[in-house]
């Protein structure tokens, strides 16, 4: 359940030739630690690029955030991506609820996300592939999600 279907230390690895290969044709994406360090405003100029050139290969892209629903709506405001926040993750229904929404194929949608025991278990209940991401700065992250890094090395 915790165990991702790949592992990559940025999302940047996920370009389009490689989600081809592999199959998938959309994602639904983690914020924090995933796309940006956690008390980053907005995400760096190399995500920001990646973001595009998946958009011009016709890659699906959702936000799902566990993130305050006001904070995450600004960040996809200004990435200009539709999200879901206050997902609840590790419980699959928002990731459940984006695919159909946004008319994404569950077979070829991918999970992606820095968390162990949130991300990647909404992902696998919701039938999805997951994408473990290394986290941007863990040291920023809050006291509740850097205590939960030390179990992570251990799954």
């Amino acid at each position: 359940m915790f165990r991702p279907s790949y592992h990559i230390e940025s999302v940047t690895e996920l370009n389009a030739t490689v989600l081809q290969k592999i199959g998938i044709r959309s994602l639904l994406l983690d914020v924090d630690s995933t796309l940006k360090g956690y008390k980053d405003s907005a995400p760096s100029d190399e995500v920001l690029a990646w973001l595009e050139t998946l958009r011009s290969a016709d890659i699906g892209l959702c936000l799902v955030s566990n993130g305050n629903g006001h904070r995450i709506r600004e960040i996809a405001a200004d990435l200009g991506l539709p999200f879901l926040a206050m997902a609840l993750k590790p419980l699959p229904f928002k990731l459940r609820k984006a695919i159909r929404r946004h008319g994404f194929d569950r077979k070829s949608t991918a999970m992606v996300g820095d968390q162990l025991f949130t991300d990647m278990p909404a992902g696998r209940l919701a039938g999805l592939r997951t994408v473990h991401v290394t986290p941007i700065d863990p040291d920023a992250e809050p006291l509740w999600t850097r205590w939960k890094r030390g179990p992570e090395r251990l799954a």
